[in-house]
């Protein structure tokens, strides 16, 4: 990676450090791709063998981190919507993966993504779907920081023929990216009604060979939660507590039908969840009891999901989705503050993916991965407060500029690392191939 030197001055920096500090009149210094120091402007100013980049008029803040999505299905955005869960897939989703997911459909879909998700501010995007292999080409040729979690599943796919088939490609992958700068690799098994108990077992012993990040769909409806009991005796929870792949490793995703037994479960492993506010409305899953997690001391962080279930992959969205709904879900108005919310979005999705001191707040010596949002949007205005207005008020539209590593890839709203052109004829290309179902 070349030398990325650079200082910036904005108007405001949103560091969601240690003190949830708000600078102004300061400005970040990055050398290598870290941030060097944080030095007053007017300091910051006279330095001469960097490149400065005024940004006045911006509010300066961490990445946002999109702790769970599948990429390629942007493919399938707006096709199957307004169904419940087991039907969408059931009926729908799975029938036209089995029918066109290969690898350029992966490739073509995640180049999509990608670029929908720079354009809202995303630094960092966690990826569960087949041929991971291909999605992370993509990420890196975005410039993107990604978690890949190769899916682990009980059914034959374009990806892979069994069980042991997904977890020696999934090996394979994770040797090709043991020491990238950008790229990690996790276990994926879907969830514990698709992944028999032996493919679990198996996944949770590798996964702690390895000490490897693990990401799994859990708790997602109250019927998933049911069903399980009738199946095998035990909630999905304690099926992975009592298996091994419950820790502070484990990302639980969605986690909506969960009782006072389960939030203990989960604090007493040390496990994240992963809360995906806006598909689990669209599908009418449930409400996950951020507030009740948090007071646990659990880690949540935000995720979008796939556009086939979300239709959006802006982490701004999902932040003030989050915030609304814990209002709703805990009936007060004081649940979820707005500092809370971008934490979620922000340093919670880094100590969930267990890249924290690499990312997910603006601090000396980590990665100069960040965001710059206009404050001049007419929904900024006045700008009383700014984490109010970056919560309540944005729609990604504000997001500017955006570094990964120091390496620029969004440039005053234009795409540096992705061609848009070419992405708009790919898409154009799968609308009509999709269209006969």
């Amino acid at each position: 990676m070349e030398t990325v030197n650079f200082v910036v001055h904005p108007s405001e920096i949103i560091t969601v450090n240690s003190h949830s500090e708000i600078l102004r009149d300061t400005s970040v210094v990055v050398r290598d791709g870290k941030i060097e120091s944080l030095l007053p402007t007017t300091e910051a100013r006279a330095l001469r063998d960097i490149a400065q980049v005024d940004l006045s008029d911006h509010v300066l803040m961490p990445g946002l981190i999109n702790a769970h999505g599948h990429a390629a299905m942007t493919l399938l955005r707006g096709i199957a919507d307004d169904m419940a869960l087991s039907q969408w897939l059931n009926d729908k989703i799975w029938p036209l993966e089995n029918k066109w997911v290969d690898q350029v459909f992966v490739m073509d879909g995640t180049e999509i993504a990608a670029a929908e998700m720079i354009m809202s501010g995303v630094t960092t995007a966690s990826d569960q779907y087949f041929f991971p292999d291909i999605a992370a080409q993509v990420f890196q040729q975005a410039g993107l920081r990604a978690q890949l979690t190769f899916p682990i599943i009980d059914v034959e796919t374009a990806w892979g023929r069994s069980g042991a088939d997904y977890l020696e490609k999934g090996l394979a992958l994770g040797d090709t990216y043991r020491d990238h700068d950008l790229v990690t690799v996790g276990f994926g098994p879907h969830s514990n009604y698709a992944v028999d108990e032996p493919l679990l077992e198996r996944t949770a012993t590798l996964a702690a060979e390895l000490d490897a990040p693990v990401q799994i769909h859990l708790h997602e409806t109250a019927h998933e939660v049911l069903s399980s009991v009738e199946r095998i005796g035990e909630r999905p929870i304690d099926q992975l507590a009592r298996l091994g792949l419950l820790s502070p490793k484990t990302q639980c995703v969605h986690m909506t039908a969960l009782g006072n037994q389960d939030i203990d479960t989960i604090a007493d492993h040390g496990a994240h969840v992963v809360h995906c506010p806006k598909s689990n409305m669209k599908l009418a899953s449930g409400l996950c009891p951020v507030s009740k997690l948090l007071d646990r001391g659990i880690n949540v962080a935000l995720g979008t999901d796939g556009a086939a279930s979300n239709n959006r992959l802006n982490a701004l969205n999902e932040m003030q989705a989050a915030a609304l709904l814990a209002k709703i879900e805990s009936g007060s108005p004081e649940a979820l503050p707005a500092h809370k919310a971008i934490e979620m979005a922000t340093i919670n999705g880094a100590k969930a993916l267990g890249i924290d001191h690499i990312t997910g707040s603006l601090e000396v010596g980590k990665a100069a991965d960040m965001i710059a949002l206009s404050t001049r949007e007419l929904a900024m205005l006045p700008g009383h407060n700014i984490l109010s207005d970056v919560v309540y008020a944005t729609s990604g539209n504000e997001v500017r500029w955006s570094w990964v590593a120091g390496h620029n890839i969004l440039r005053d709203r234009r795409l540096q690392t992705l061609d848009t052109e070419a992405i708009l004829r790919k898409a154009a290309s799968w609308r009509v191939k999709l269209a006969t179902g």
